[in-house]
Formats: structure tokens, C-alpha cells, sequence
């Protein structure tokens, strides 16, 4: 087993401040005991549904796919990784994949059922609309999509695009990010177990995804299509997939030192932190494989900790979404710095007027909403879960569709006016919404380009 980061009684204000600028409040027990079947991904309990507005009131690429999809639990092991903790040892890393894709229809699968725990480690299940096990689609090749939750998170906290991706003719692996999980961190006794481990290593397993799913024999390996990849990360999963794509890392000492490390560590450990383009010394060798980015949220920029140099380098197709009141990773000095500084000629910001941090969770589960601090994880007082989730599937289809799939059409619903509200004309007449949304519904919104449209 991969080993975590113990420093909780020694770290400093400044990391305080760092890791509250990073995750809203939670809390949760540090290897608590899971209770039974608490992350099976079949079997006995109540699943909450957590989806009940019509498709007529959501963005027309939100509607389900054609295909059927399939999901699977895969476990894989990244060998010989550092060990954060002491830099002088190495250790097999273990992450566990959800994984959508393609699938076959058979009586014999069951509709998947999500478990996992809050940051308080209360146990739900969320009625999921992929078939468990099923056998994969026999019909074509597929991009693989990996998806990277925040810190921290789980690996279906954002189910509802892999699914819908997976509708569209994806292939979809979600990563439970080691040393970043609800169930594995104390967000109270012990909050910064697992954050040095993640920011070294979140781009390191987004990159080994692809290469394990690209090389090794696995249940997909006639049906995917590793040549053509995109990353969605969300918060810290964002941070580390800007990194995969080229945007290099910028700590010094200071940066370092915030994460509870004493001066000369501090000077030793800043070259380690400093990798690029998924672990590697620098951008140069960003996989070719990589042809699009989604990033919701992406922490990071607001403390600096990319090369803003580096970052006008990206050359893939980029979607950054962010909410304008995001006091996480931060609205004008944070993700908007990103998307301006990003070299791309296809980049886009999708802005969420009034939403802060919590743009791409799933809705909170019941149990989450007994407690602020596993609220918090979920809640958007502005918006609508269920809208976002709606609103992000939309764009996340039309978006990889167009760069990954190249398909000319899907491009039509990126070509849009800076506002998303439909004004008046002279004679009263409400102007057309955006493209593909329904009139007096696409309000609230903002859309970013280079040159604006």
C-alpha cells in the first residue's frame, strides 16, 4: 500500500490557509471502518434517485446518448512511485477506477448502484442509470475520457458524465484518487494527510490512466480508443490536468514550506513538485495523446503554482468552467487567469454567474443534508445541482464531440454570444437563447472565447 502524510500536528497557519483556499468545509475519521457493503458497487441498501427534472428544461445535448452503457470497478497499480512522506523510498501506488463505457444489453446485469461515504463517513447509494458488468458494445472504437475528482472526492462524485458520456460513445475512467478520498481522509484530526501526496501525484495518475488503459489487456481493449484522450478534472483534479498538458508546475520554497515542511526539506522537495506534463522534467514531453482538457474549477493559479509561461504553451482544445464567486480557486486572479493565459486559439470559459466553488458534484445525497460540513461539499446556494449537472453535460458533449471526435456540427453550439439572457427587442420580441438551450431558460451565464464572437 501506498503510505499518506501524517503532519498534522506540526503544519502551520499558512497551510491552513492553503487548504482552506483549496476545499470547502468538511470533516470526516481517517480509516474509520467502512460500514458493510459501504463501496460495492451492487448489492443490498436503498439508492436515492437523485434526478427528477425533465429533459424539456435542460440544454438539448444533456439528453441521454444512443448507446446503452456498461460500468465496471476496476483496481490497477501504478509500480514503484515515490513515497512523498520520505523521498528516498518507493512503493507500489494502487488506485480503483469506475469505468463507463459502450455497452451490450444481457438480462443478466443489474442497474448500478454508487456507494461511497461523506466527509463525515455517513454511507449513501445513488441509483445510477449504467448496467453493472455489462459486456462491452461491439461497434466501433471509442475516446477515452478520464475524469479526476477534487481533494477530496471520490470517484463517482461526478457519475452523471460518465454515464452521459458514455451514452455519447465514450469510454469514461474515473480515478480514486489514493491519499484523496473521502473514506481515507480525517478533515478535522488530520486534514493535510493526503494533500502533498496529491499535489504530487494528481497528474502522475491521470497520465498512468491513460498509459495503463492504452497497454496493458483489459476488458475494453478491442472498444477503446487511446489515441484520442481528453482529462476532466474537477478542483484539484483540474490543477493536475492542466499540468498533464503541458502547464508546468511553479513551487519555491515558500509554496512548499505552507504544506508544513521545515526550510531545508522545503529546498530539497521544490524540484519534485515542480514536474510537468504528467511527472515528466518538462513540457516538452506532453503525450500526444491528450486532445482535450475540461477544466471545472481547476484550483491552483490563484496561489501561483503554475508556470503562466508554460500554460501559454497548451496547445490542446481547453473548456474551463467556474462559477464568478468561487472562493476556492478563485474567479479574476484564478481560473480566469488560466483561460487567459492558455495559448490555444479553442479555448472557452464557461462562467456561472453568482456560483461559487461547486459547480460539478453530483447533488448532495440525503444523508449529506443533515450536516453543513458534508453539505458544503455539494450545496451551490445560487444554482441548481441538478441545472449545473444538465448544463455541464451539455457543453462537456458538444465540446469533446467537436475537438476529440471532430464532428463539425457540435462545434455550432461552442459559436456563441458573450450572455447567455435573451434580451427584448424594440418591438418586445425575446431574442433567440443560446443554441440548443430552451427560450427563457438559458439565463445566468456567461461564454468566453479569445475574440468574442
Amino acid at each position: 500500500m501506498s503510505k499518506t502524510v501524517s503532519r498534522s500536528k506540526t503544519v502551520s497557519r499558512q497551510a491552513v490557509l492553503l487548504l482552506a483556499s483549496m476545499t470547502v468545509i468538511g470533516c470526516g475519521s481517517k480509516n474509520a471502518p467502512e460500514p458493510a457493503d459501504a463501496m460495492n458497487g451492487s448489492g443490498s441498501g436503498k439508492a436515492e434517485q437523485l434526478y427528477s427534472l425533465p429533459d424539456v428544461v435542460l440544454p438539448e445535448l444533456a439528453a441521454r446518448g444512443h448507446h446503452p452503457v456498461g460500468v465496471r470497478t476496476l483496481a490497477v497499480t501504478n509500480p514503484g512511485q515515490l513515497v512523498i512522506d520520505d523521498p528516498t523510498e518507493t512503493d507500489d501506488r494502487p488506485l480503483t477506477l469506475e469505468v463507463w463505457y459502450p455497452a451490450q444489453l444481457d438480462s443478466g446485469v443489474e442497474v448500478a448502484v454508487y456507494r461511497d461515504l461523506t466527509r463525515l463517513h455517513k454511507p449513501f447509494a445513488i441509483q445510477g442509470e449504467a448496467w453493472r458488468d455489462a459486456p462491452p458494445g461491439a461497434d466501433g472504437q471509442f475516446p477515452l475520457v478520464v475524469l479526476s475528482h477534487g481533494y477530496t472526492g471520490y470517484r463517482t462524485l461526478i457519475f452523471y458524465l460518465g454515464e452521459h458520456l458514455a451514452s455519447n460513445g465514450y469510454v469514461v475512467a474515473s480515478i480514486d484518487h489514493t491519499d484523496s478520498t473521502n473514506k481515507e481522509i480525517d478533515m478535522v484530526g488530520a486534514p493535510f494527510a493526503g494533500f502533498p501526496s496529491t499535489l504530487y501525484n494528481r497528474a502522475r495518475d491521470q497520465q498512468f490512466v491513460l498509459n495503463y488503459l492504452a497497454d496493458e489487456s483489459h476488458f475494453l481493449s478491442d472498444l477503446i480508443d487511446t489515441d484520442n484522450a481528453a482529462i476532466i478534472g474537477y478542483s484539484m483534479g483540474g490543477y493536475g490536468a492542466i499540468n498533464t498538458v503541458g502547464g508546468c508546475y511553479n513551487f519555491d520554497v515558500a509554496k512548499v514550506q505552507a504544506l508544513g515542511y521545515p526550510a531545508d526539506v522545503a529546498a530539497a522537495m521544490v524540484p519534485i513538485f515542480n514536474s510537468c506534463a504528467g511527472g515528466q522534467a518538462d513540457r516538452s514531453s506532453v503525450d500526444g495523446r491528450w486532445k482535450a482538457i475540461i477544466a471545472l474549477a481547476p484550483w491552483g493559479a490563484e496561489r501561483e503554482l503554475f508556470n503562466l509561461s508554460d500554460v501559454g504553451a497548451i496547445s490542446v482544445p481547453s473548456l474551463y468552467v467556474v462559477g464568478d464567486q468561487d472562493d476556492v480557486s478563485g474567479y479574476e486572479n484564478g481560473v480566469k487567469r488560466l483561460f487567459d493565459s492558455t495559448g490555444t486559439a479553442d479555448r472557452y470559459m464557461l462562467v456561472y454567474k453568482n456560483a461559487r466553488h461547486n459547480v460539478a458534484p453530483h447533488p448532495a445525497p440525503g444523508i449529506a443534508k443533515q450536516e453543513e460540513g458534508d453539505l458544503g461539499h455539494y450545496y451551490e446556494s445560487a444554482w441548481d445541482n441538478e441545472i449545473l449537472n444538465g448544463v455541464n453535460k451539455h457543453f462537456a458533449t458538444a465540446f469533446l464531440d467537436c475537438h476529440v471526435r471532430t464532428i463539425v456540427g457540435r462545434c455550432e453550439y461552442l459559436d456563441l454570444r458573450l450572455e447567455s439572457n435573451q434580451t427584448r427587442d424594440s418591438s418586445g420580441t425575446l431574442g433567440e437563447p443560446w443554441k440548443g438551450f430552451p427560450s427563457r431558460l438559458s439565463t445566468g451565464m456567461q461564454w468566453h472565447r479569445p475574440t468574442a464572437p
